[in-house]
């Protein structure tokens, strides 16, 4: 028999080898019916899987990141088995799960057009109707790769290379007369995937390499529910009408020209934009206690040797020669921080030591991955590093998740922590790894925040915390990060003096709270759809007289708001005032003051409000007194 404890923390008893959906079934046939794998001791499996030890289990359904994960994945093999069907001579490549839905990448002769995809979707609705088992079977990895040869699948069989070649056995997924090689987990049939919907079609590169085979990618989503798909694609719609391209177009914020493919251009009303956020990062820094100091953009190789970073990130960054020897564009500050704290000798009464920097980085993206500001070639990180003895590690991560907790909430976003362990690609021993990975867990647990755990996905230094923000159409975007640092601090030699007198080894930080300030501008842009809130306005009140009779009054107004402090535009086109406004809505602005007549001979204006329309006449002292605090509270309407 094996004890397996349950989410709700009660125990029950199986026979060995029990499998993790036999165990749903026998909690509730509902939850056995909304199952999408398992988790046995925090790790991800098949609903499958047989269990022949002791073990924590929980049952994850389309609620959760990974149920959706596991479901996508299905989804993404009955648009693999419908392609085949349709278009046999079809070569496979890969076909994950991803952010909201699912992908497949296919080698055909005549790429997907909006015909095809309508077909390939009807026969998924088929196969989903057919209610196909899936069932996974293994073979030794010489057997695995002659089937896939057999099946005339070259993409899948240099992949199966790769753990042929570890001697690993090759596992395979089958549903009805389609085989793919998978290593899961999938539902149990394809009769969950209710409502599913191919969304649209690109190029894209056998494993991103632009010298490889250019293949057709389909993308894809899948819902347990039509109403939940109708969601999914009304959200859609939704952010065709927020998408940051077109409203930074519209309001002259920023541009990326032909001259430079992911090197975006900031126009000055975007500029206004940007300092004002980069205006409150310093604020909150110059508060928590932080330094700003400023490295160099290009940096010498053997910089980057020793950072590590030329031997584990060099196809990311753009080199040059200088003087007959190799120099990069910095992908990231940190090997600059490091050299600034090597500056002079430091005491443990230096310590913590948290210094601030907004570097420009420059990364080498390929093409196809570019998208606005969300992802580009150069940005603006707004990086800290803090250098701590190991007792302050816990209230530097407590600091840092306070500080970027009032970012984001100033904002009005929500967000969630995943805690990301240390990948196969990794420098440092295991063992300073796992006191990293403690800390960091410790320092949120203690501040009574929840987490998520993710398997392997930490920097190749040391683990971390990402912080995922929710926008106004519940998408989700990892921006803040923390990073714990024990291995560039060993390989920079850096030292303190400790209360002992001997020399000690600082542990480091690495944080950023925007992450990189172009792509939270994105986000912001789509989060308020343009309709920055009051402090962040590049244009935060426009003055419109009625006609050319107010046209004084009208200066004297805005000479009064602009010795206030505000950020304005006079209108006084020779053009009817219902035009003005109607003009002034389309270009987002806060606030319009109309006058008229009236309004010159009462010395008032006649507010009207972006979001809540006309709010009447008040005296220009008493709008300049309820506009001021709304900045200072910095009030997100």
């Amino acid at each position: 028999m094996v004890k397996i404890t349950l989410k709700d923390g009660s125990v029950k008893e199986y026979e060995q080898g029990v499998s993790v959906g036999d165990i749903a079934k026998d909690l509730s046939m509902g939850l056995f019916r909304n199952a999408c794998c398992g988790r046995i001791d925090g790790t991800v499996v098949d609903l499958r899987a047989p269990i022949n030890n002791d073990c924590n289990l929980e049952i994850v359904t389309f609620d959760e990141e990974d149920g959706k994960k596991a479901f996508w994945h299905t989804a993404s093999h009955v648009l693999a088995q419908a392609v085949k069907r349709l278009y046999p001579h079809t070569k496979l490549a890969i076909g994950p799960a991803i952010d909201n839905g699912f992908y497949y990448d296919f080698d055909v002769e005549t790429p997907f057009g909006p015909d095809d995809l309508d077909k390939i979707e009807k026969e998924m609705k088929k196969i989903v109707k057919e209610g196909l088992s899936l069932e996974r079977f293994e073979l030794p990895a010489q057997e695995g790769l002659k089937k896939l040869e057999d099946m005339g699948e070259p993409y899948k069989v240099e992949l199966c290379h790769e753990h042929a070649d570890k001697g690993e056995n090759i596992s395979f997924y089958q549903q009805g007369d389609f085989v793919d090689l998978c290593a899961g987990p999938h539902l149990m049939s394809t009769a969950p995937l209710k409502a599913v919907k191919l969304t649209n079609c690109t190029g894209a590169y056998w494993r991103g390499d632009a010298k490889g085979k250019q293949l057709c990618r389909v993308y894809g989503t899948a819902f347990p529910k039509a109403s939940m798909l109708e969601e999914y694609l009304t959200m859609l719609e939704e952010a065709k009408k927020r998408d940051h391209r077109k409203i930074g177009k519209d309001l002259e914020l920023f541009t990326i020209m032909e001259e430079g493919p992911g090197f975006p251009f900031f126009l000055p009303k975007g500029m206004v934009l940007r300092n004002l956020l980069i205006d409150y990062w310093r604020e909150l820094h110059r508060e928590a206690g932080y330094q700003e100091i400023s490295t160099p953009v290009i940096l010498s190789r053997t910089l980057w040797e020793r950072s590590g970073h030329w031997g584990h990130y060099k196809d990311n960054m753009y080199t040059t020669k200088i003087d007959d020897e190799d120099f990069a564009i910095k992908p990231m500050n940190c090997p600059g921080g490091m050299l600034v704290y090597k500056t002079k000798m430091r005491s443990y009464r230096d310590l913590p030591l948290r210094m601030g920097e907004l570097g420009l980085v420059h990364r080498h993206e390929l093409s196809g991955a570019l998208h606005g500001l969300m992802r580009v070639r150069n940005f603006t990180q707004d990086d800290a590093h803090i250098f701590m003895t190991p007792d302050q590690i816990k209230d530097e991560v407590k600091g840092v998740v306070r500080l970027i907790d009032k970012v984001y909430s100033t904002f009005g976003f929500p967000y969630h922590i995943e805690l990301s362990t240390m990948p196969e690609d990794h420098i440092g021993e295991k063992e300073d790894w796992d006191i990293a990975t403690d800390a960091l867990r410790d320092a949120i647990v203690e501040l009574g925040y929840d987490y998520q755990i993710n398997e392997g996905d930490g920097a190749f230094y040391g683990p971390k915390l990402d912080f995922h923000l929710t926008d106004c159409l519940g998408r989700t975007w990892q921006c803040g990060t923390i990073q714990l640092d024990y291995q560039l601090p060993e390989r920079f030699e850096l030292e303190y003096t400790g209360a002992d007198g001997a020399k000690h080894r600082p542990v480091m930080i690495h944080r950023v709270v925007f992450g990189s300030v172009e792509r939270f501008i994105g986000i912001l842009t789509e989060h308020f759809a343009g309709a920055f809130p009051l402090w962040l306005a590049p244009v935060q009140i426009k003055v419109l007289p009625i006609s050319e009779h107010q046209h004084a009054y009208a200066k004297e107004v805005a000479d009064k708001l602009t010795a206030a402090g505000f950020r304005l535009e006079l209108d006084d086109r020779n053009e009817k005032i219902g035009y003005k406004i109607r003009e002034a809505q389309l270009e987002k602005v806060p606030f319009m003051l109309i006058l008229g007549d009236k309004e010159v001979e009462s010395g008032g204006v006649a507010v009207r409000s972006r979001s809540e329309g006309d709010l009447g006449t008040m005296s220009l002292d008493d709008l300049i007194v309820k506009l001021s605090q709304m900045v200072k509270d910095r009030v997100k309407e």
